[in-house]
């Protein structure tokens, strides 16, 4: 399994979208939900994923999606640091 960390130096940032979706027995009436993961921009295929299986088995339909992602690391950004302990 690879850790939050890890994904960051593979090029992911913490990515949140905000679906709003059409209720099935009030179609007038929207709903929001978030959803959060680490992902790849700008084709965010790990959304994709979870937008494909939403249209597939929700019965709620898309009305929007609102997509925010921040790079919390780059590779670059990470570097080795040799601590002595000083008396």
């Amino acid at each position: 399994m690879t850790t939050a960390f890890e994904k960051q130096l593979q090029g992911f940032s913490l990515t949140t979208a905000e679906i709003l979706y059409r209720l099935p027995d009030h179609p007038t009436l929207l709903q929001s939900y978030v959803w959060q993961d680490y992902d790849q921009a700008p084709e965010f295929p790990v959304l994709e994923r979870f937008l494909a299986f939403w249209r597939r088995e929700i019965e709620g339909p898309l009305h929007s999606v609102h997509v925010v992602c921040r790079r919390l690391i780059a590779p670059n950004e990470v570097q080795t640091v040799r601590f002595e302990h000083l008396h």
